[in-house]
């Protein structure tokens, strides 16, 4: 895996420094998804009015999407 440096406010910057690992992580796992090359074309309300409209389709729950972001290690 690489690192990349992204331009935020003190605020978010403070906030993800303070938040957790696994916060930190499903993080980066929707940056991952927003950058892929399917989304790479649209606006990130598009990519997650996409992922929720599939998510729900297929029944994903939010306890059930916690865990695959938690697998996603």
């Amino acid at each position: 895996m690489e690192t990349i440096n992204i331009k935020v406010d003190e605020e978010v910057a403070q906030a993800y420094r303070e938040s957790d690992i696994k916060k930190q992580e499903q993080i980066s796992t929707i940056i991952k998804l927003f950058l892929k090359t399917e989304f790479s074309q649209k606006s990130l309300s598009e990519v997650m009015s996409e992922i929720a409209d599939k998510a729900e389709k297929r029944g994903l729950t939010t306890e059930i999407l916690e865990d695959i972001l938690n697998d996603d290690q």
